[in-house]
């Protein structure tokens, strides 16, 4: 009997799921399901591009400040576009912001080009090796290498036995990509997110490294969950909600191994965060469907009209609904550069005729100092449904 099998009985790479509750059912089908809505949505490229920034930032932010790097979310967003600029007191925490977004770069580039390698002990040394990259680190921790000594973490939980972590590791890698886990057909998302909560439970549980654990843990998670086709945002969802309920994540990783190995309560806690954060992905990709579809439809009502006084009000009508609220009549000439310019020669009557004339076309409210776009009009473009204020 290893040693392991004595003190960390609920190592046991087994998930028995007879017992979850429908719940946790329901989620994971909901996750699934967002998970391929929001990969087969069309954005605009300027937004897919603002989607994969600001939860690549979300993630590294996460991920990073649950180890205690004080770097905000904003500081991040600089680091991924190459302006953080930090004093040397914080270089450290700067270096440690760049090596999760190295690795989750490279996972990206590698899925693109279709060489994004499997599971294996040696990819999760090499992770490791890649959180720690150029961090100063206590004495005996060598970035990448297993540890040779006992640990505790957080003064609570010990890691498995030192002798005993190069056996775990590939235990669990032949168990993560063995039959367990193999995904039925157009379940790949479901098999994903059960895989890759477990994978990072499992690692925390071991805890093979001197150090970066934690940061190794949640970068595997990221891996296998893009390796299933789980959109980039989606996949940085995880660490998000982990930094966000962090007094509840160590409850939950605290709760696991007392429990003796009990999966169930983890992934319950883990996959509702998970929907939550596809739901708030998924109000902003429709908020910009909703944009782009005003857009069409004003577009489509100046068909034909392209005088010089019509291509002003389509203008207007645009960055009204751009707005997206009520504007004061006052505040319209100076609303965008572009109405500026084209009100520059013009004066307030202009306005008002152009308001008026936007108003017959059922574009735009009025009220006595204020005007909306009237971007519920493209409600009318939806299938007929009873509507939450009919309920």
């Amino acid at each position: 009997m290893r040693t392991y099998q004595r003190t960390h009985p609920w190592i046991s790479f087994q998930l028995d799921l007879r017992q979850a509750p429908p719940d946790l059912w329901i989620a994971l089908g909901e996750a699934a399901s967002k998970c391929e809505h929001l990969s087969r949505v069309p954005l605009r490229p300027a937004t897919s591009q603002l989607l994969h920034r600001l939860y690549l930032a979300k993630g590294v932010a996460a991920t990073t400040a649950i180890e205690g790097n004080t770097l905000s979310e904003e500081d991040v967003l600089k680091a991924i576009e190459g302006k953080l600029d930090v004093p040397p007191s914080k270089a450290y925490l700067k270096q440690e912001v760049e090596n999760i977004i190295e690795a989750c770069n490279l996972i990206g580039s590698q899925l693109a080009s279709g060489t994004l390698p499997p599971l294996t002990p040696k990819l999760i040394h090499d992770y490791n090796r890649q959180v720690l990259n150029r961090l100063p680190l206590e004495e005996g921790v060598v970035p990448g290498e297993l540890r040779t000594y006992s640990v505790v973490v957080g003064n609570v939980y010990r890691g498995a036995p030192a002798e005993d972590c190069e056996h775990l590791l590939e235990r669990l890698c032949e168990w993560l990509n063995g039959a367990d886990f193999k995904p039925r057909e157009g379940m790949d998302a479901i098999y994903a997110i059960l895989k890759a909560v477990v994978a990072h439970l499992y690692l925390a549980w071991i805890h093979p490294f001197g150090d970066g654990n934690g940061r190794t843990a949640r970068l595997i998670e990221f891996h296998i969950l893009l390796s299933a086709g789980v959109p980039s945002p989606a996949a940085h969802l995880f660490s998000n909600h982990y930094n966000l309920t962090r007094a509840e994540y160590y409850r939950q990783l605290d709760r696991a191994s007392k429990s003796g190995g009990d999966l169930i309560p983890f992934l319950n806690y883990a996959l509702r965060g998970l929907v939550d954060g596809l739901r708030e992905q998924l109000e902003f990709v429709w908020e910009q469907q909703w944009d782009v579809v005003w857009r069409n439809y004003a577009h489509e009502r100046f068909k034909d009209r392209n005088s010089a006084t019509d291509t002003r009000r389509r203008r207007l009508a645009l960055d009204l609904g751009a707005r997206g609220d009520w504007v004061p009549t006052a505040e319209i000439q100076e609303l965008t550069p572009q109405l500026a310019r084209a009100y520059a020669n013009k004066t307030a009557k202009t306005v008002q005729r152009d308001l008026n004339a936007l108003h017959e076309m059922g574009l735009v409210d009025r009220e006595q100092r204020r005007v909306r776009a009237k971007r519920e009009i493209i409600l009318s473009f939806l299938p007929l449904q009873r509507q939450p204020s009919d309920r």
